[in-house]
C-alpha cells in the first residue's frame, strides 16, 4: 500500500468500523475513535510532502494495479503539482470538523462522525485517481455520505435540500459518464486519463466533450446559472456538512476542469473560454451583489462562496500562469477561509440557535476571544493582505489585467463587494451594543473551540504571508498544462 492508498482508505476504514461497532451510548469513546481516525489519516498525508520532487510535472506516488481486468480498468492513483495540496487540505479539514462537532451532534453520533470519515477518503480518491472509471466512481460516491450528512442532521427543510443536492449533481454526472466512454472507445479500450489527453480529437467531438463534462463540474463548483442548490444545502446542512462542503467538495469540480476539460479538450476550451470568463464574471459581480441582501448569515456565505469559486474558473480560463496557479491557490486558501466562516457561524448557532443577522448584534461584548477570531476570517473572506483569501485573487486579478485589461477591472470589483458584504455582516453581528438577552447570556468559547479556531487562524495567515510552498508545488504542472493547451491549438 503506498502512501496515496493510505490517505484514502485509513478514514474510510475508520468510518466504516464507527458505523460497525459504535452505539449512541458509547458517544464518547466513538468521538475519540474518529478524532484517531482524522488525525491518522492527515498524518499519513505528511510525508507526500516530503517526498514531493518540485521541478517535474509528472506524477508522483505512483500506484497502478489491475481492477477490472475484462475492461482494462485499473487502481491507479497519483498526483502532480494540480492536485496534491488538496489531499493534505482534505485530511486537516476532516480534523477540523470532527473536533467542531464534539459537542453539537448527540444524536446517531457513529453514523455522523463515520460519514465524514468515509466522505474524507472518497475526496481525496478523486484527486488521485489516474483512472477514468476510478474517478467517476470516487465523484459519484462522495454523493451518498454527504447526502445522508444533510438528509439526517439537517435543518427543517432538510429532505428537500437533500434532494436539490443530489439530483442537480447527480444529473450533470451523467453525461460525463457518456462522454468517459466516448473516450474509452476512442482510445482503443483504455480509461487512462493521462492518455486520453493525447487523443487527436476532432472539434466537434472536442466541443461535445467540453459541454458533457462542464454539465458535471459546472454543477459543483458551482458556477452561475446552476448555483441556486447550493444556498438551499448550506443552510439546512450541520455545521460540519456546511464547512467540508464549502472547503473540499466544492473543489472536485474545479478541479475536474483542469484534469478533464482543459487537456483532453483543448481546442474546445479555448473556443468557448469566453463563455466560462463571462460565468464567472456574473459570478464574482452578481452572487457578490445577491450576497449583500441576505438576512441568513449561512446564506450570505453561500453565495460568498459562488463568488469567490467565479474567480477559480475566470483563473483557469484566461489561460495564462498567473491566473491558472492563481485560481488553485485560491482553491486551497477558500478550502481555509470558507470552512472558518461556516465553523464560525456554527459557534454562534449552537449557542442562540438562530442564523438571522437580526437575532444577534454586540456579540463582542460578551465573546471578545471568539470575536477576534472572527474578525480575522472576515477580513480573509475580503481578501486583505497577509491573509489567505489575498493571494489567489491578487493572482487571478492580475493574470486577468494581463489577459485583458477590462475583465481585470470586472474581477476586482469582487473586492469590493465581498468587503461590503463580510463587513456589513460582522458590522450588525458584532459590533455596537448588546442587542438582546440572548446575546446578553453568551459564554465565550471554550478550549475545544478556541483550537478550532486558532488552527485555523494559523493556516489562514500563514498562507497569507508565506504562500510560497504552495505555488513552488504547483509552477511546473501548471506550465506543462499551459503548454499542452497551446500546442493543440497550433497543431
Amino acid at each position: 500500500m503506498g502512501l496515496l492508498s493510505l490517505a484514502i482508505w485509513t478514514p474510510i476504514v475508520f468510518g466504516v468500523l464507527l458505523l460497525a461497532v459504535g452505539r449512541d451510548e458509547h458517544s464518547r469513546a466513538v468521538r475519540w475513535i474518529a478524532l484517531i481516525g482524522a488525525v491518522i489519516g492527515l498524518l499519513v498525508t505528511l510525508p507526500l510532502y516530503d517526498g514531493f520532487k518540485l521541478g517535474t510535472a509528472a506524477m508522483q506516488f505512483v500506484e497502478k494495479t489491475t481492477w477490472i481486468e475484462r475492461f482494462n480498468v485499473h487502481y491507479h492513483l497519483g498526483v502532480d503539482g494540480l492536485s496534491f495540496w488538496f489531499v493534505p487540505l482534505t485530511a486537516f479539514i476532516t480534523v477540523i470538523v470532527v473536533i467542531a462537532s464534539w459537542e453539537s451532534i448527540t444524536e446517531r453520533v457513529n453514523q455522523y462522525m463515520g460519514a465524514f470519515l468515509i466522505l474524507s477518503g472518497l475526496m481525496i480518491g478523486v484527486f488521485c485517481a489516474l483512472d477514468g472509471l476510478l474517478f467517476y466512481v470516487f465523484f459519484e460516491a462522495t454523493l451518498i455520505p454527504m447526502y445522508l450528512i444533510i438528509g439526517i442532521w439537517g435543518g427543517p427543510n432538510k429532505i428537500y435540500a437533500a434532494f436539490k443536492f443530489f439530483l442537480y449533481t447527480l444529473l450533470g454526472s451523467l453525461l460525463m459518464l457518456i462522454a468517459l466512454i466516448f473516450l474509452y472507445n476512442q482510445s482503443g479500450g483504455s480509461f487512462d486519463i493521462a492518455a486520453w489527453h493525447k487523443l487527436p480529437l476532432s472539434s466537434t467531438a472536442q466541443t461535445m466533450l467540453f459541454f458533457a463534462f462542464f454539465a458535471a463540474f459546472a454543477v459543483k463548483v458551482p458556477m452561475w446559472p446552476v448555483h441556486t442548490w447550493l444556498p438551499d444545502v448550506h443552510v439546512e446542512a450541520p455545521t460540519g456538512g456546511s464547512a467540508v462542503l464549502a472547503a473540499i467538495m466544492l473543489k472536485l469540480g474545479a478541479y475536474g476542469f483542469l484534469r478533464f476539460s482543459m487537456p483532453i479538450a483543448p481546442d474546445a476550451s479555448r473556443e468557448w473560454a469566453w463563455l466560462m470568463i463571462a460565468l464567472s464574471l456574473v459570478a464574482v459581480i452578481y452572487v457578490g451583489l445577491v450576497a449583500m441582501v441576505q438576512k441568513d448569515m449561512k446564506k450570505l456565505v453561500a453565495y460568498s462562496s459562488v463568488a469567490h469559486m467565479g474567480f477559480v474558473t475566470l483563473g483557469f480560463f484566461i489561460f495564462n500562469d498567473l491566473g491558472v496557479s492563481g485560481g488553485l491557490v485560491q482553491m486551497i486558501a477558500h478550502g481555509f477561509v470558507s470552512g472558518a466562516m461556516f465553523l464560525s457561524i456554527g459557534v454562534l448557532y449552537d449557542r442562540v440557535h438562530s442564523r438571522e443577522i437580526s437575532a444577534y448584534g454586540g456579540v463582542v461584548n460578551t465573546m471578545p476571544n471568539f470575536t477576534a477570531f472572527a474578525l480575522l476570517f472576515a477580513m480573509a473572506n475580503c481578501g486583505l493582505p497577509g491573509t489567505a483569501g489575498f493571494v489567489g485573487e491578487w493572482m487571478v486579478i492580475l493574470g486577468a489585467v494581463k489577459a485583458n485589461f477590462w475583465i481585470g477591472v470586472a474581477a476586482a470589483t469582487a473586492l469590493i463587494f465581498g468587503a461590503a458584504y463580510t463587513l456589513w455582516m460582522f458590522k450588525r453581528v458584532y459590533l455596537g451594543p448588546v442587542g438582546n438577552d440572548h446575546v446578553k447570556a453568551l459564554q465565550d468559547i471554550n478550549s475545544r473551540e478556541f483550537l478550532v479556531m486558532a488552527l485555523l487562524a494559523v493556516a489562514v495567515l500563514a498562507m497569507g504571508l508565506y504562500p510560497r510552498p504552495f505555488t513552488d508545488v504547483m509552477d511546473t504542472s501548471v506550465a506543462e498544462l499551459l503548454k499542452h493547451v497551446a500546442l493543440s491549438k497550433l497543431n
